[in-house]
Formats: C-alpha cells, sequence, structure tokens
C-alpha cells in the first residue's frame, strides 16, 4: 500500500510548497518596499537635473515674454476684446478669482505692459534661484492668469509648462546652482521661528519628508511625460500618413509649420527615406520613450534621440519654447554625477581656451618706442635733394 502512503503525503508536501512560496513573496515584498523607502526618504534624487530644470524652465518664460511683448495688446491686452475672452471665458481656470486678476484688468495696456515687465523679473529670479519658494508661486499664480486671459492663443505647450511649475512647488529646485544654495552655506545653522529659518533658506519641516516630496515629483514627472510621449506615439500610430511614412513632409510644406526655414524644411523633405525614418522613428521613440528609461545604455540612446527630436521641431516647425519645455523635463533623467562631469569638462575647457588667450597675448612682443633722433634721421632721408622752387 505504498501508493496510500504517498497520496497522504501530498497534503503536507503542497503545504510545505506554499509555505515556502508565501515566505518568499513576503521576503521580496519586504525587500522592495525597504528599497522603496530608502529610495523615496533617504536623499533627494537628480539635484542637478531638477536645477536644470528649473533654469531652462526660468528661460522659457523669458523668451515667451521677450517673443510676445510687442503683440501684448493683441493678445491679451484691449486690443483682445474680440476674442470675447474677458468678459465671458469660455475655460473654467479663468473665472477662479486667484487666476483672474488680469482678465480683470486687460482693458488697461499700460497694466499689461506692468505684467510683462514683472513676470519677466520673477522668470529672471527662477533662473538664478532668488527666495524660489517665495517667487515661483507668484510667478505661478500671474502667469497662469495672463495666459488664460485669452484662450484662443494658447495650446498644449502652455499646459505642459504650469504642470512642471506647480510640482516644482513640492521638489527641492532650488538646491543647486541657485543663489539660494549658496545663501544657505553662508547662512549655516540658523536658530529662530519658522518664518525665519524659511526666509533666511534654512530647513524647516523634516529631511526625510522633503526628501520624500521631492522624489515623488521625479515620479510624477517621469509618469507625466512618460504619458504624453506614449500617447502621442500611439495617436500617431493610428494614422494612415504615419502608417505610410510620409507624415512628417505634410507639415514642413505648408506655411503655418514650414515657413521658418523654408530651405531647410525643403532640404529635409527632399530625400524620401529620410522621410520615412524620421515618420516611423518618432512613433518607435516616443512609444518604447517609458521603457527606455528603465536601462542606463537604453535611456542614453532615448535621451539623444528625444533631444533631436524637440530640436528638430522647435527648428524646422518654428515652436522652440514647446521643445525647450519638454527639454527642461528631460534634464532629470541625467544622473547628477553626469551633470557634475558636463560642469567639470565645460570649466576645464574654458579655463584651457582663457590660458591659451593669456598665453598668446604675453608672447607677443611689444611695440618699442622709436627714438627721436631715429625718426628724424628717416624723415631727412625721405626727403628730396632739392626742393622746387616756388613759383612766381
Amino acid at each position: 500500500m505504498a501508493w496510500v502512503n504517498v497520496i497522504r503525503r501530498v497534503p503536507g508536501f503542497l503545504w510545505l510548497m506554499v509555505t515556502h512560496a508565501l515566505r518568499g513573496i513576503g521576503a521580496g515584498l519586504s525587500r522592495l518596499l525597504g528599497f522603496c523607502e530608502e529610495w523615496l526618504t533617504g536623499r533627494k534624487h537628480a539635484q542637478y537635473g531638477t536645477a536644470i530644470m528649473r533654469i531652462v524652465l526660468g528661460l522659457v518664460g523669458l523668451g515667451l515674454l521677450f517673443s510676445n511683448f510687442a503683440a501684448r495688446s493683441y493678445l491679451y491686452g484691449p486690443a483682445a476684446t474680440w476674442t470675447q475672452e474677458s468678459v465671458d471665458p469660455q475655460a473654467a481656470l479663468p473665472r477662479v478669482w486667484l487666476f483672474s486678476i488680469v482678465r480683470h484688468l486687460s482693458h488697461s495696456m499700460l497694466f499689461i505692459t506692468l505684467v510683462f515687465i514683472v513676470l519677466a523679473v520673477l522668470a529672471a529670479l527662477i533662473v538664478v534661484g532668488w527666495r524660489i519658494r517665495l517667487v515661483l508661486p507668484v510667478y505661478f499664480v500671474l502667469w497662469v492668469s495672463l495666459i488664460e486671459t485669452n484662450d484662443a492663443v494658447s495650446d498644449q505647450s502652455d499646459n505642459v509648462y504650469r504642470i512642471c511649475l506647480f510640482f516644482l512647488f513640492f521638489a527641492d529646485s532650488a538646491r543647486r546652482l541657485s543663489l539660494d544654495a549658496r545663501r544657505r552655506e553662508k547662512a549655516g545653522y540658523v536658530r529662530g521661528g519658522v518664518l525665519v529659518r524659511a526666509w533666511k533658506g534654512a530647513p524647516v519641516l523634516p529631511e526625510w519628508l522633503t526628501n520624500a516630496a521631492h522624489n515623488l515629483v521625479l515620479v510624477i514627472l517621469t509618469a507625466q511625460v512618460s504619458i504624453i510621449y506614449a500617447s502621442g506615439g500611439l495617436y500617431k500610430a493610428s494614422g494612415t500618413l504615419w502608417e505610410q511614412g510620409i507624415a512628417v513632409y505634410g507639415p514642413l510644406q505648408t506655411q503655418l509649420y514650414g515657413s521658418s526655414w523654408p530651405w531647410l524644411s525643403e532640404l529635409a523633405t527632399t530625400w524620401g527615406p529620410a522621410v520615412v525614418i524620421a515618420s516611423w522613428g518618432s512613433i518607435i521613440l516616443q512609444v518604447s520613450f517609458p521603457f527606455m528609461l528603465m536601462n542606463r545604455f537604453t535611456r542614453v540612446i532615448a535621451l539623444l534621440g528625444i533631444v533631436g527630436f524637440h530640436i528638430s521641431i522647435a527648428v524646422l516647425m518654428g515652436l522652440p519654447w514647446f521643445s525647450l519645455a519638454m527639454i527642461a523635463i528631460d534634464a532629470i533623467f541625467v544622473r547628477d554625477r553626469t551633470w557634475l562631469a558636463i560642469g567639470h569638462g565645460v570649466t576645464k575647457s574654458w579655463r584651457s581656451t582663457a590660458d591659451q588667450t593669456a598665453e598668446q597675448t604675453s608672447e607677443q612682443p611689444a611695440e618699442q618706442p622709436e627714438p627721436v633722433g631715429t625718426r628724424r634721421s628717416a624723415r631727412a632721408a625721405e626727403k628730396p635733394a632739392t626742393e622746387p622752387a616756388a613759383s612766381i
């Protein structure tokens, strides 16, 4: 009856397997939770990438303000009343009192000009990282209030820009490459209340909490940009022109997008295989971008490809500010040591060039002044022996 004993042992064997499997799953979950906790609260990641993102977003704001300054009246001022946005806004956001400041006073040209100037100053402060905790919310509210004054001229780049600005509230974007960071180093340990420490740049909240907030912003931005790229790629893949590989040709031949550099647009669409590679390659790159971030080697390829993709859009289609805003988000995917290596390389190259220029300047012989007697002798030698007779 050996088979009877075997059958009797089966439940115990299965129970043992289930127990070992549950223990392995529990140990794996415990290690995963420990890794997530350490990654979130241990230290702030992508500190230089977040700082680069802050700087580039500030430059995007400056670029938009300066490029639209001459047309500010037609876009957001008294001459924009044809849109009826100042009376009956189509979107819900301009009806919120916090974001309706500019809309209520848009009939004044002086006020619109003042708003542009104030926003430019705030954007410059964001670039240099001065009192970023105070400046960034004010800039965000005033910027959204200006953009929502005329919904007819806004596009998806405005949405991406304001989303990034909002999430920067919770990230420590001024920890590196900022005046705030320099002030923290000089201040050292600061005593006093919450307002005093906040004004002097000293930490107010527990470090683990600020680390978690900063790192969660990185996670959210990664999800946001992945959704943008993947959804855009899938939308393109459903189109007939993209399936045929000729979708890139159309926009570059229109006056709306191809008039920035007509000769360059013509050159880019002359060779058929290049058009097909650009059309299909953009789909593959956008759809696979979230997955390529998981490995360092593929992440480098993805970042180089996506930066080239946005540079092409900026130059060929005349959309520089949208492309620059998207490149700003991609800066968080570059490791801090890589940014440091780039910074050291640029600094070393700059110093080497400056030293070579100084050496070349010092090696050039200085012009010695000629003796007075020598100059007189030379003049005497050049003077003819006989003077011409004066006319009578």
